[in-house]
């Protein structure tokens, strides 16, 4: 097994030094390019230690199965890179396939087994895998973190000499894991906080954490899709969150919001006019700038000021910024998905067992999982008419 440096830009790594013993216990041989692990704290000398190889990128890109945080698809595939792909190699991580589907077209063509991390079914046997969830718990925390550094203003109540300080008041958008841990943080930052979320089970969850749950009811089938992931609304809906959020964000000092549906672009919950109604001094950290924000005037990777000094920000890949303890938890998580397939120190390709369908997207020369060839097909459909 490979692991090569990821691309400029991304810190993290896709194996660190405590796992490789349990992967080798497996039967799997472990090479690292060198350098692969030093931006998240990680030297080669710890690699080794733990009983891996220290290569090339070469050397690590020509491995059996090449593990990454952000393969193709969630990176644009260089001519370079489709040249070391080669027939049945194994290529694991994060591909965001459903929202490139052309990218995974062009990897297919060199006949690799991609398995896109992004795509594991919400079940319980693959909590212990889900990329997605630990790389958000990073994401939660570290944008209020962003927020607290922005905000004019102290997070707790203080009583003081001079008087008591008001607590800030902190908006969340979106309870899942990124949301749930910024509800968290801003909590035990001292924050007042109140959240939102379309599924009403998330009431519950808002609450456990000693958040304020704003409702806007909404049946559990209508808010997200068979595999637990949200699913878009109709424009009704929308209009119906944004008039909602405009009342609320014209009250607060700070909004995280941490809306996305997988392959689609990010609802638009905060309209210009909602911005409009804030108070000067106030931070918008839009966690879905990546998929062009929940916020209308988010621009990704820039800070927007606005007239009434409100303050947007729209950072993109968030948890590469805190790239140790993301790569702990996603090094756990691959892991366990190999393990998952291994059988007597070989990986066996079970398309009987869920996980192993689910993740799938290349095989043979040909992408084989359903909602990747019907992302491709959309994106046809559109250049055809466009």
């Amino acid at each position: 097994m490979g692991v090569p440096r990821e691309r400029p830009g991304e810190a993290r790594v896709a194996i660190v030094p405590g796992v490789v013993p349990r992967l080798r216990q497996a039967g799997l041989d472990i090479l690292i390019e060198s350098g692969a692990g030093l931006a998240a704290g990680f030297s080669d000398e710890a690699y080794a230690e733990h009983g891996a190889e220290i290569g090339t990128r070469e050397t690590a890109f020509a491995a059996d199965i090449v593990v990454q945080v952000r393969t193709f698809g969630a990176s644009p595939l260089t001519n370079q890179e489709l040249d070391r792909l080669q027939p049945d190699q194994v290529i694991v991580g994060i591909s965001d396939a459903l929202g490139s589907p052309h990218e995974i077209d062009r990897a297919a063509s060199r006949k690799p087994m991609v398995f896109a991390l992004d795509m594991l079914p919400r079940i319980s046997r693959a909590q212990a895998m889900d990329v997605l969830s630990s790389q958000a718990t990073v994401v939660g925390y570290k944008a209020v973190v962003i927020a607290a550094e922005r905000l004019p203003k102290m997070f707790p109540m203080l009583t003081t000499a001079a008087g008591t300080v008001p607590p800030a008041q902190v908006f969340v958008i979106g309870a899942g894991v990124a949301g749930l841990t910024a509800i968290a943080t801003a909590r035990r930052l001292g924050a007042v906080v109140q959240a939102y979320d379309v599924r009403p089970a998330a009431q519950e969850d808002i609450e456990s954490l000693g958040a304020r749950a704003l409702l806007l009811p909404l049946s559990p089938g209508d808010a997200e899709d068979s595999s637990g992931y949200a699913r878009e609304l109709g424009e009704a809906f929308y209009r119906r969150q944004q008039e909602l959020i405009a009342q609320v964000v014209a009250g607060v000092d700070v909004v995280i919001s941490t809306a996305l549906i997988p392959g689609k672009k990010a609802p638009m919950l905060i309209t210009a006019e909602a911005v409009e109604r804030m108070q000067p001094g106030c931070v918008i950290v839009d966690c879905a700038a990546e998929r062009g924000g929940n916020c209308e005037l988010t621009r990704p990777n820039r800070r927007v000021k606005t007239e009434n000094h409100v303050t947007i920000l729209g950072p993109t890949n968030i948890a590469s910024t805190v790239p140790h303890e993301a790569s702990l938890m996603y090094a756990k998580n691959v892991t366990a998905f190999l393990l998952n397939m291994m059988e007597d120190g070989e990986l066996e390709i079970d398309l009987e067992d869920e996980i192993v369908r689910a993740t799938l997207v290349t095989r043979g020369g040909e992408i084989v999982h359903k909602g990747v060839l019907e992302a491709l097909a959309e994106t046809q459909h559109d250049e055809g008419t466009a």
